[in-house]
């Protein structure tokens, strides 16, 4: 039977706490910091050589949904009524509102070094050093909202922009692709300044802090922000029935993507499963 994953802000205290404990017992079990370096590990960007599965690439959204799937499952094994929970942002968008509160997240770093010092996951409450990231820091840093260069972020009317586009992803399958429901979602723009990073990407912005590049999965609430993502998904595929993940073959050799792309039959690393096979989730788990 399908489980149910629940907006932020509907949790209960019980919910809240089960879910925190949770998060506590993987990172004491040394679990939580091999999901850092995972997603560390395939943050590969468009200039890199190779095969690209997580990110600038069609598979961003069923990456992201297994990985989410595999951290539930963790988390599940330490307590079975917990399921991670989405932050919609579009709705909750101040520095004080769901999911930054004392008995969740906490809230935003202090202004000297961005130091998370409140809730469960500050380093000063013992439970939360960090020890896999792109930088020698040891404490969870937030810069909510950018105070150096305010930006805001993405709205309601920004998110369905991307929800409209009836085209999963289009050919060259990258971060420079402007059409298609991947890229409007995942993010990536033209220009400079914050005009350039939409959706996804602009949330990761304006948390700041450590969620700003590949060990972005050190804050909790990476998982809250690509769920609520995993849900746009669901949506897209909702509103344009029978519109289904692309390519549906592998680019040809000679194309300049040929062996850059997992296609809708070719296994998504470092997993066994296919796009094709992460499509539907309906029978896993549900949204409220």
């Amino acid at each position: 039977m399908a489980y149910v994953r629940k907006n932020v802000g509907a949790l209960t205290a019980g919910e809240r706490r089960r879910f925190v404990n949770a998060l506590l017992t993987l990172k004491r079990r040394g679990e939580y910091d091999e999901f850092v370096r995972m997603h560390i590990d395939y943050y590969s960007a468009d200039g890199e050589a190779g095969l690209r599965s997580a990110h600038m690439a069609p598979s961003f959204l069923p990456w992201h949904r297994r990985f989410l799937l595999e951290l539930e499952r963790a988390l599940r094994r330490v307590d079975s009524s917990v399921t991670v929970p989405y932050w919609d942002w579009t709705r909750d968008r101040t520095t004080t509102s769901e999911p930054w509160t004392k008995d969740l997240l906490g809230g935003n770093g202090r202004r000297s070094d961005r130091q998370v010092t409140t809730g469960p996951f500050a380093y000063a409450a013992g439970h939360w050093t960090i020890k896999e990231g792109v930088t020698d820091g040891r404490f969870l840093t937030r810069d909510l909202g950018r105070s150096a260069a305010p930006i805001q972020l993405p709205t309601r009317s920004e998110l369905q922009w991307a929800l409209d586009d009836p085209l999963y992803d289009a050919w060259p399958w990258d971060s420079t692709v402007r059409k298609g429901f991947r890229n409007k979602l995942e993010g990536w723009g033209s220009g400079s300044g914050s005009a350039s990073w939409r959706n996804h990407n602009r949330v990761h912005r304006w948390v700041g802090g450590v969620m700003l590049g590949g060990a972005s999965v050190n804050d909790p609430v990476f998982w809250l922000h690509h769920a609520f993502l995993d849900l746009q998904w669901y949506r897209w595929q909702r509103a344009h029935r029978g519109r289904r993940y692309l390519p549906a073959e592998p680019p040809r050799a000679g194309d300049a993507q040929h062996g850059r792309v997992v296609a809708r039959h070719q296994k998504l690393p470092p997993w066994d499963e296919t796009p094709d096979q992460l499509e539907d989730m309906s029978r896993v788990y549900r949204y409220v």
